[in-house]
C-alpha cells in the first residue's frame, strides 16, 4: 500500500470553513459552466440527497464542486466530488473543499473529476497531495457517441448488426414514445437486473430521478412497445451539450424484436433534437479495446455483459483521470484501504 501522505500544514491549508452555497446560487453558477458534468448538477445534488448522502455546494471565485457526504459505517465519514469540481479549481479550490470536508468528520475527501486519463490535472494532484483512490465510485470507461453528423452519417458508424437490429425493430412494428410509468420502469428494472445479475436501485429512485430531471428538460423516460406492451425502456439525460444514458431495462418478452435497439437510436435523436453533441452510454470494463474485443464473446460477467450490447453504437472508448483521494484522517484512511484491499483480493 502506498504511502498516505499527512495532511497539508497551516502553511498551505486555510482553516476556514466555506459556507455551503444555496441551490439558486449554484444554478446560477453552472448556467456560466454550460461544459458541467450532470453529476454535478444541482438536481443530481438533490437526488443524492433523498437516498443516504448530504449535499454541499461550495462556490470560490470561478470554481466550485458539488460535495456528497456519507457517513459508511459508525466513525468513517466520507466526502465526494463526483465529475468534478467545476471550473478553475486546481489549486485554488482544495483548501476550501478539505476545510468542509474535515468540519463534517471526514477522514477523506475523493474527488472523480470530469477529466480524462492521460491528464495533467494527475502530477497536479500529486504535488497537492492526493493519492489515486482505490475504488471509484463512477465507471471510469464508458463509449461516446458523436452526435454532431447527420443521422445517416451516425447510424453508418454504428456496427453492421446494430444497424440492422435497429430496421428490425422497425419493421417488427416495435414503436418508441415518452412514458411516465415510474413504477412499471422500477418493476422492469428488479426484472432485468434479476435476470443479467447485476445491482439495480429501489424504485423510489428512478422516480426521484426523473420528478427532479424531467421538470427541467433534462431527462425523459422512454419506452419501447409491440402492439401497446412495454417491452424495454430506459432513462436519458441531458446537461448542456452532453447526453447520458444511465438506466435501461427490458422484459423478457419479444425479444426477437430487438427493442432495445430501436430504442437507444431514438434515445439519441431526442438528445439530438435536444442539441446535445455526444451521447455517453455510461460504463464499460475498464480494459484496453483490444482486451475487450478478443473477451467480450466469451464473458458475461459485470460490465461484460453490456459491451456486447453498447459496442455497435459506435462510439469512441474513453477513460477517465479516476478515483483520487485526499486524506484527512492518516489512521482511519488506512483502515479504509486495508478493507478496500481485502475485498478486491476476495
Amino acid at each position: 500500500m502506498p504511502a498516505v501522505p499527512e495532511p497539508p500544514g497551516t502553511g498551505c491549508y486555510n482553516p476556514r470553513v466555506p459556507p455551503s452555497s444555496s441551490l439558486a446560487d449554484w444554478d446560477a453558477f453552472l448556467a456560466r459552466s454550460p461544459e458541467a458534468h450532470l453529476l454535478q448538477t444541482g438536481a443530481w445534488g438533490q437526488l443524492k440527497d433523498s437516498f443516504g448522502w448530504s449535499t454541499h455546494r461550495l462556490l470560490s471565485g470561478g470554481a466550485g464542486a458539488l460535495l456528497l457526504t456519507r457517513r459508511l459505517v459508525p466513525g468513517m465519514r466520507i466526502g465526494y466530488v463526483p465529475m468534478g469540481p467545476v471550473g478553475a479549481w486546481v489549486p485554488d479550490l482544495i483548501p476550501a473543499l478539505a476545510a468542509f470536508s474535515r468540519s463534517m468528520r471526514c477522514f477523506a475527501l475523493k474527488l472523480e473529476p470530469d477529466a480524462p486519463d492521460g491528464s495533467p490535472l494527475a502530477d497536479q494532484l500529486r504535488a497537492l497531495g492526493f493519492v489515486p483512490g482505490l475504488h471509484a465510485v463512477q465507471p471510469r470507461r464508458s463509449l461516446v457517441v458523436d452526435l454532431t453528423p447527420d443521422e445517416e452519417v451516425i447510424l453508418a458508424r454504428m456496427h453492421q448488426k446494430t444497424r440492422y437490429n435497429i430496421r428490425l425493430a422497425e419493421r417488427k412494428q416495435v414503436t418508441v414514445r415518452p412514458w411516465d410509468d415510474l413504477p412499471a420502469f422500477g418493476a422492469m428494472m428488479q426484472t432485468t437486473a434479476a435476470r443479467d445479475q447485476f445491482g439495480v436501485h429501489a424504485p423510489a429512485y428512478y422516480a426521484r430521478a426523473y420528478s427532479l430531471f424531467h421538470p427541467l428538460q433534462e431527462c425523459e423516460l422512454l419506452v419501447a412497445e409491440f402492439e401497446g406492451r412495454p417491452l424495454a425502456a430506459l432513462m436519458v439525460f441531458a446537461h448542456g451539450p452532453r447526453a447520458w444514458y444511465l438506466y435501461g431495462a427490458s422484459t423478457d418478452d419479444e425479444r426477437n424484436r430487438m427493442p432495445t435497439y430501436l430504442l437507444q437510436w431514438e434515445a439519441m435523436r431526442w438528445a439530438r433534437r435536444r442539441g446535445c453533441r455526444s451521447y455517453d452510454l455510461w460504463g464499460v470494463p475498464d480494459a484496453e479495446r483490444e482486451a475487450l474485443e478478443a473477451q467480450f464473446e466469451t464473458r458475461g460477467d459485470g460490465l461484460w455483459g453490456v459491451y456486447r450490447f453498447k459496442r455497435g453504437f459506435g462510439g469512441e472508448l474513453v477513460r477517465s483521470i479516476g478515483a483520487w483521494d485526499y486524506v484527512l484522517q492518516p489512521l482511519v484512511y488506512r483502515l479504509y484501504r486495508a478493507v478496500l484491499a481485502r475485498r478486491a483480493e476476495a
